[in-house]
């Protein structure tokens, strides 16, 4: 109930979907793009964090400042449409954060706009950024993840499953950038731990019900799920599907194990958002996109569901419950 009444209480009214052409123009304050791939269901508390920075940097929707929200609703193809919209409408700022494709589409629509993003790969190697510290054009923003988070949780799923010697792995490949990124570094941590992987692709609710399904025939020890916008909206039923079929699970974002989930280890997605929200106010005072350097994210958590983990028979480590950042019971 929590999580609606503050979905409620930040979405209700303008935020909520309107159409762009229907939004008043009239407007006099400046106004603010925010592209995503999926709904604002799935992104309730990163945009409580997206609010909260700019709050920190002296802006409230509605107040001083507009904000269109350009959701994709997990069609990825939807993406350059959006951003070119925004584009069209001349918007102070863009917001792209939650994955490569947004900010990819983003930058395709405009080279003059300032935008401000959150990935999860090298924004230097994406041609993004000329460096981190000296952006140099029209994007900045912050960087949530590198390959040694990657291994970091490959390494966790084997403490905590010791057994393990196969491990399926979850990719969506709409999101082809970070897909490719993120199942290089996870064969790499499987092969210094020789652990066999089996790579599964979902982009689609079906498709991750067939994923599934594929698991229940080969029977892997295990599940590793690649952190993904889209994989983040179907958490709740990703993390029923584990359940259902009994496979010890490991993610990315602790939104999983708030909905049951077995384990995650990763970046602060609601932090990177705060992050995104300070950096937008900041550039509508008048900072540069390209004077502002990269932020690297630095706030990690691991969060473990001690009754997921009873319920699949699994004895979680001591050594994992005094570095978890919170042991949900």
């Amino acid at each position: 109930m929590m999580r609606r009444r503050q979905f409620i209480t930040l979405l209700g009214g303008a935020a909520a979907a309107r159409p762009l052409a229907a939004r008043g123009q009239q407007q006099t304050m400046p106004v603010i793009g925010v592209l995503n791939p999926t709904s604002p269901e799935a992104n309730v508390g990163r945009l409580g964090a997206f609010h909260q920075g700019l709050k920190e940097a002296g802006y409230v929707e509605g107040e001083n400042v507009a904000i269109d929200y350009c959701w994709a609703q997990g069609q990825t193809d939807r993406l350059p449409a959006l951003a070119a919209e925004l584009a069209r409408r001349r918007v102070a700022v863009i917001a792209a954060a939650a994955a490569t494709s947004v900010v990819l589409a983003a930058k395709a629509a405009t080279q003059t706009i300032p935008i401000v993003f959150a990935v999860g790969e090298d924004p230097v190697r994406l041609g993004l950024v000329a460096s981190l510290a000296r952006p140099g054009g029209n994007l900045t923003g912050i960087n949530f993840f590198n390959a040694e988070l990657i291994a970091k949780r490959v390494e966790l799923l084997r403490e905590l499953v010791p057994m393990a010697t196969r491990v399926a792995v979850l990719v969506n490949p709409a999101d082809a950038n970070n897909a490719r990124t993120a199942l290089k570094d996870v064969e790499a941590g499987a092969r210094a731990m020789g652990l066999q992987i089996q790579v599964l692709d979902a982009s689609t609710s079906r498709e991750i019900d067939a994923a599934f399904a594929a698991i229940a025939r080969e029977r892997p020890d295990a599940l590793f799920v690649i952190g993904d916008a889209f994989f983040n909206s179907r958490r709740l039923q990703l993390a029923l599907l584990a359940a259902r079929h009994a496979i010890p699970t490991c993610y990315g974002s602790r939104d999983f194990p708030d909905y049951g989930g077995l384990m995650s280890y990763g970046t602060s997605i609601t932090d990177a958002f705060r992050h995104v929200g300070v950096y937008t106010g900041r550039i509508l005072k008048g900072a540069k996109p390209a004077d502002l350097p990269v932020v690297q994210a630095t706030k990690f958590e691991l969060v473990i569901n001690a009754q997921a983990a009873r319920v699949l028979g699994l004895t979680v480590p001591d050594k994992l419950l005094v570095a978890a950042d919170e042991v949900i019971e």
